[in-house]
């Protein structure tokens, strides 16, 4: 007797989802709660776990595929059962293509020539992998539907024994983003996102190309919409970061041992920007229509880049937060979105954004707003710099403030007077201590 998995209920205005990645094949036993599928929205992925013991019998949605609350993903047999593996879906016309562009004319073609590259790695596969220090993610699986198998990785692990050249077998791997600095943490466990074709040009030379996922999609829409509908307008600062660093210096142990996290600067930066709102309500307010939403609540979002893209968790009710709450919640958010286990709540609303393009070593920027807010905050790379100070020169550790605004709700003098705000607020913190 089989048993039908369906869509779950889905979050709130998510109207659907697409199937991102399987983690067992068809006839592959698997444990109650392992994972089995996962789904991603425009924000968050959903993991669905066996609910009992048994078998997967048969995949009625693929990886690529988009579906809504109640679609059949797969059905399941108990542990005992027989499974053949079957699939409802002949490949897409797309797929159908890739294979007869990427494989020879032979009945039996050779493996390395299989354009599947990343593909889901069996159980004996990851173990094995991870046993040898193999990259499993740039491997090329030979098994159903680009499956990762133990021999696949046998493979690579016998080139490199021989110190042989990489065999077609092993791609080039995509490019990580920078690790982050500590204190803000940001995930670093690359995406699952399948090749869908790779044509050799001339020679060595090639091109490959991958469907965005649903997350980059919605992160570009969502960027032209800001370009679109809103009067965006950059102004820019300095501030000199010898206090705050003597601070940190200071107080480093006797924090952490209080509140066994590390003291960052973004719970500086969130403070700063906490009292410059209250000064400035403006840059704290949305629009509506025809009219002006202000709020008097700081919601602040810490924008945060992982492989799938571009997230922002919301502190909520940041002027009310310590410095230690502060630095808690963001690394609990950093490690939350390294494991993929933010909920939509965490990730929705806000009133006002601070991004860190510092942690990769950005000079300046102009940061992008986050629609429907009003203004964003961009942080950048501390750097000892020559500044004039009573008619001499000293070097000082300065970083470069970037403030973009709407400037349908937000005029110049209100810009410049929030940035000056958060410069003056970091250069003498006892200034945010006080909520002067």
């Amino acid at each position: 007797m089989s048993t039908e998995i369906t869509t779950p209920m889905l979050p709130e205005s998510v109207s659907e989802a697409t199937v991102l990645a399987w983690h067992k094949e068809v006839g592959e036993p698997f444990k109650q709660d392992e994972l089995l599928i996962e789904l991603e929205t425009e924000k968050i992925v959903l993991e669905i776990p066996a609910p009992n013991d048994g078998v997967l019998t048969e995949i009625r949605k693929s990886a690529g595929e988009t579906v809504v609350e109640g679609d059949v993903l797969c059905a399941i047999g108990n542990s005992t059962a027989v499974a053949e593996p079957v699939t409802s879906k002949e490949p897409e016309p797309a797929q159908v293509a890739v294979e007869e562009i990427a494989a020879p004319a032979e009945p039996e073609p050779e493996p390395e020539m299989q354009p599947e590259i990343g593909g889901q790695p069996s159980p004996a596969a990851r173990v094995l992998a991870s046993e040898k220090g193999i990259d499993i993610s740039v491997i090329v699986g030979t098994g159903r539907g680009g499956r990762i198998t133990k021999a696949d990785v046998m493979q690579v692990v016998e080139a490199n024994s021989d110190a042989e050249p990489a065999s077609e077998a092993v791609a080039e791997a995509p490019q990580s983003l920078p690790a982050e600095q500590p204190d803000n943490p940001a995930p670093t466990v690359a995406a699952q996102q399948p090749v869908v074709k790779s044509e050799t040009v001339l020679g060595e030379r090639s091109v490959k190309r991958q469907p965005m996922s649903r997350i980059r999609r919605t992160i570009a829409a969502r960027l032209v919409q800001a370009q679109q509908t809103a009067a965006l307008l950059t102004t820019f600062n300095e501030v000199d970061m010898s206090a705050v660093m003597a601070l940190r210096t200071k107080h480093r142990d006797n924090f952490e041992s209080k509140y066994g996290t590390r003291l960052g600067f973004m719970s500086f930066f969130v403070k700063a920007a906490v009292e410059s709102l209250k000064a400035v309500p403006a840059v704290n307010a949305i629009i509506e229509g025809d009219e002006i939403v202000y709020h008097d609540y700081c919601d602040v979002g810490i924008a945060v880049s992982s492989p799938r893209g571009l997230v922002v968790p919301i502190l909520r009710d940041a002027h009310l937060m310590g410095f230690g709450e502060i630095e808690k919640t963001i690394r609990d958010f950093g490690e939350r979105a390294r494991s993929g286990s933010l909920t939509l709540d965490e990730l929705t609303g806000g009133t006002f954004t601070i991004t860190n393009g510092g942690v990769f070593g950005s000079l300046v920027s102009t940061p992008i707003v986050n629609p429907p807010q009003s203004a964003i905050l961009g942080m950048h790379k501390i750097q000892e710099r020559p500044v004039v100070e009573n008619g001499e020169i000293v070097v000082r550790p300065m970083m470069y403030l970037a403030l973009t605004y709407d400037h349908r709700i937000i005029d110049g003098r209100e810009a410049v007077t929030f940035l000056v705000g958060i410069k003056e607020g970091l250069e003498d913190p006892s200034r945010i201590l006080l909520e002067l």
